[in-house]
C-alpha cells in the first residue's frame, strides 16, 4: 500500500477569503475526491487548529493500493481541478509518498 501525504501553507489572501476560510473550502474539495477518483482506499484532509504561524494550514493523507493507483489519481481530471485551485492559494507545499504495511 502507498500513503500520500501533502501539506500546504496558504497565502494570507488565499481564495480571496483569508487563510482559515480558504483552508476549510480546500478540505471540502479534497474530501470530495474520495467519491470521484477510483483507487483511493482512504482519504482524510484537515485544517490545522493548534499552531498558527509556522504550521501548514491544510493536510491531506490518502492511501492507495499501489504506485499505479497513486499515479492514476495524480492524472485524474478531478484531482487536476482541485490541484489547480490549491496551487493558486498555496504559498508552499510539502509532500511525502511512501510504502506502508
Amino acid at each position: 500500500m502507498v500513503r500520500h501525504v501533502v501539506m500546504w501553507r496558504l497565502k494570507e489572501d488565499a481564495c480571496g477569503m483569508g487563510r482559515r476560510a480558504c483552508a476549510e473550502k480546500l478540505v471540502r474539495e479534497l474530501e470530495g475526491l474520495r467519491d470521484l477518483v477510483p483507487g483511493i482506499l482512504s482519504l482524510e484532509a484537515g485544517v490545522d487548529r493548534n499552531c498558527p504561524g509556522d504550521a501548514h494550514d491544510v493536510v491531506l493523507v490518502s492511501d492507495f493500493p499501489d504506485w499505479a493507483a497513486l499515479d492514476a489519481y495524480q492524472r485524474h481530471p478531478e484531482h487536476e481541478r482541485v490541484r489547480r485551485l490549491i496551487a493558486g492559494a498555496a504559498a508552499s507545499r510539502a509532500v511525502v509518498d511512501y510504502e506502508i504495511g
